[in-house]
């Protein structure tokens, strides 16, 4: 149920903005505009909500800077982040998947777009339930925290990060296309490419491993994929 959940909106088009607050409002969701990012995240501090909606060009800042900033930031890490931008060329989404982005809007978009992406988001980062904590050697993956445990520290991820980690440590020793990938972690998310696998990947690596050049845990398969190797006897 999505009702009252808090969407925070970066736009500094008072026609956009009002369309988008007005469509949101209707199906049940709490916006929040921003015509610059000076106070989203000091309000986000207060009030986490459930989705931020950034536009990447805005005064005083933009989407990209803002996003890395809730991607450093270990209260506001692990939500997600949509962003809604006029600019739609592939180095433009790939720098913003870098930066932790979990889908992607171009305008001009049509209402019911926007809602189905918004939707779409926000379902697939419900916590679930009844999931045991996985743990093995050095690290701990707590599902309905959301909270991935690395030698003993906890390590800031974002909520898409996690969710591939924890598919594939789910099921290890089995290799899984970048396709098939897609499709389990993304679902539905248009613009995300087989070359957002590998970025991704990349990502969790630093964070679990020794060496990233050299993984003990996340391998790749040349010419298949990806595979998740438990360590010796566990």
């Amino acid at each position: 149920m999505h009702l009252s959940q808090t969407i925070f909106v970066l736009e500094d088009d008072a026609d956009i903005s009002r369309l988008m607050q007005h469509h949101l409002e209707a199906a049940g969701y709490s916006p929040r505009v921003f015509a610059s990012p000076t106070h989203l995240i000091p309000e986000a501090e207060r009030n986490i909500p459930a989705l931020f909606l950034l536009d990447i060009m805005v005064p005083g800042g933009d989407g990209l800077d803002v996003c890395r900033r809730l991607r450093n930031h270990s209260m506001l890490a692990t939500v997600p982040i949509i962003f809604v931008t006029a600019r739609a060329a592939e180095n433009d989404r790939v720098l913003g998947l870098e930066l932790g982005a979990d889908d992607y809007i171009t305008k001009p978009f049509s209402t019911r777009e926007l809602l189905a992406r918004v939707k779409a988001v926000i379902r697939r980062f419900e916590r679930p339930s009844n999931v045991s904590v996985l743990r093995f050697d050095e690290i701990e993956i707590d599902a309905n925290a959301m909270q991935l445990h690395v030698r003993g520290t906890l390590t800031t991820t974002t909520a898409t990060e996690f969710r591939l980690l924890d598919y594939l440590a789910r099921h290890p020793g089995r290799v899984f296309s970048r396709d098939h990938l897609l499709d389990a972690v993304w679902g539905d998310a248009r613009f995300v490419t087989p070359r957002s696998v590998d970025v991704y990947v990349r990502r969790i690596r630093e964070k679990i491993e020794l060496d990233a050049e050299n993984p003990r845990y996340l391998k790749t398969v040349r010419g298949a994929g990806y595979r998740f190797e438990l360590p010796k006897g566990q």
